[in-house]
């Protein structure tokens, strides 16, 4: 409760959650608006999208794991890195590359 207190109130600043808060009436009001949801065809499509995208990229993908891993663990700057390994990765396959180089975060409460 008092970490939520702290965090509602901005004496413990979150950036991008609390940080940038509109002024006293000027918070955008939501009125009417629909979440969009895929139907189980558009979901199917997506997955057979990322199958087929990592089946195309198969060969290069160790070697653009490799790379990005290395760079992460040399601490180098990832943005290049990144923008050349999502050529041959999925975001999954990143992810999971850069988790088991450099650990999942975990915020201590």
């Amino acid at each position: 409760m008092y970490y939520e207190r702290k965090k509602h109130d901005g004496s413990l600043p979150i950036i991008g959650v609390n940080t940038f808060l509109p002024d006293a009436g000027a918070e955008e009001l939501i009125e009417g608006r629909e979440l969009a949801r895929s139907n189980d065809r558009e979901k199917q499509l997506q997955v057979d999208n990322v199958m087929a995208f990592q089946a195309r990229h198969h060969a290069r993908h160790a070697g653009a794991v490799e790379l990005l891993q290395g760079a992460a663990l040399r601490r180098d700057n990832l943005f290049d890195v990144l923008m050349e390994t999502s050529k041959y990765c999925s975001l999954g396959q990143l992810s999971e590359a850069l988790y088991t180089a450099g650990g999942l975060y975990r915020r201590n409460m």
